[in-house]
């Protein structure tokens, strides 16, 4: 019982932390995802046709949604450790009878939350400009909770790992921010040469980019299927690390 209140309450501590500051982890990245929509939208929109008669700006909305649940659910768990790292709060953490599974389930959770909170946002802010079809709706939900608890998952072994911001931004930088550019936010793979149609292949930020664009438009560039059994196996690969770190106490018991 004390376990699963602890949990719990670890969760709604975590929630609470990104939402005191909404304006800055809610409002920003769905700005931002705005600006980007304006921009390639209007340069691209008489130039870029894709699955036919899917105009480019409703192509782009479904991957500028799931790049900015991808990014927000990283940073949430990531920010987060290492922050209570550098000023020492982690230790009352660390004081509870919280079970490795609890921390996992907590910071994970969290950052399913503001990953999907800050999708949400932009989704709506986006129909404004143009109104993707939803073809196959639970798709649409599969995929975004894979894809937060994905990246929540890897932003907690990238907290635990880094023991500076400089560190944590070595990881975001060159590892999650271009695997999640060159994921097909902004295109499809078939407009690419063969070369790098493969190369996209073996991206896994790119079959839950595509498997979440099916649930609008019914068209994917790779079968659902095929995405769901990657992106699952996947998850469950970087969970098991996550979770023995977390057993283990690695760099953040003495």
């Amino acid at each position: 019982m004390i376990t699963a209140t602890g949990w719990r309450a670890l969760l709604y501590k975590e929630v609470l932390r990104f939402w005191k500051v909404g304006f800055q982890t809610v409002g920003a990245p769905v700005l931002t995802a705005v600006l980007y929509l304006m921009v390639f939208g209007h340069v691209l929109e008489d130039h870029v046709k894709v699955y036919g008669s899917v105009s480019y700006t409703a192509f782009l909305i479904p991957g500028l949604v799931m790049m900015s649940v991808l990014q927000n659910a990283f940073a949430n768990s990531s920010s987060s450790l290492i922050q209570s790292k550098i000023m020492g709060n982690l230790v009352f953490v660390l004081l509870t009878p919280l079970s490795h599974w609890g921390w996992f389930f907590a910071y994970v959770g969290s950052s399913i939350v503001r990953g999907i909170a800050v999708g949400v946002g932009v989704f709506i802010v986006c129909l404004f400009f143009a109104v993707p079809g939803f073809t196959q709706p639970l798709w649409v939900l599969v995929f975004a909770f894979l894809g937060a608890a994905m990246l929540g998952t890897l932003g907690l072994i990238a907290g635990l790992w880094s023991e500076k911001f400089d560190q944590m931004a070595v990881f975001q930088n060159f590892l999650i921010m271009p695997m999640t550019f060159l994921s097909g936010v902004f295109y499809s793979i078939h407009s690419l040469p063969p070369f790098w149609q493969k190369v996209s292949h073996l991206n896994p930020f790119f079959y839950m980019i595509d498997g979440f664009r099916y649930g609008f438009f019914g068209v994917s560039d790779a079968s659902p299927w095929l995405s769901l059994g990657i992106v699952g196996g996947a998850w469950l690969a970087v969970s098991a690390l996550a979770v023995h770190l977390l057993r283990i106490g690695y760099k953040i018991r003495g």
